[in-house]
């Protein structure tokens, strides 16, 4: 029942910063980021808890990106610094509305329950 809309995704030059949104209809337990390219996997790239202050990161984006959440407005962020071209994707939100996620499954897409429609990363070199 929770529905999920990122924005914020556009153009930008190697070496810029950028930052993500996702708005959630609703309460969340835990939200998440994964990033996908055209034929490849989709992959994780960060995940916030509402309790517990868990924040983990891909080892690709960790010291550049930084995953927060505003628990009043049900919104995680995504703020990326000094983004490369490998950045390039579809960005998509996750959320889990209710119970328990152990710290391990927080990188797991298939713990999630709702997902975004996703917003375009490209860099450009």
């Amino acid at each position: 029942q929770v529905q999920l809309v990122e924005s914020g995704g556009r153009m930008v030059q190697a070496g810029d910063s950028l930052r993500l949104s996702c708005a959630a209809s609703g309460r969340t337990s835990a939200m998440a980021w994964f990033r996908q390219v055209p034929g490849k996997e989709r992959e994780f790239v960060a995940a916030i808890t509402w309790i517990g202050g868990n924040t983990p990161y891909a080892d690709s984006v960790k010291g550049r990106f930084t995953v927060s959440r505003d628990n009043a407005k049900n919104t995680m962020y995504l703020q990326m610094n000094s983004l490369k071209p490998e950045d390039t994707a579809i960005y998509y939100c996750a959320a889990k509305s209710r119970g328990l996620l152990l710290r391990d499954l927080l990188p797991v897409g298939t713990q999630y329950d709702y997902w975004g429609q996703g917003t375009q990363v490209t860099v450009s070199s």
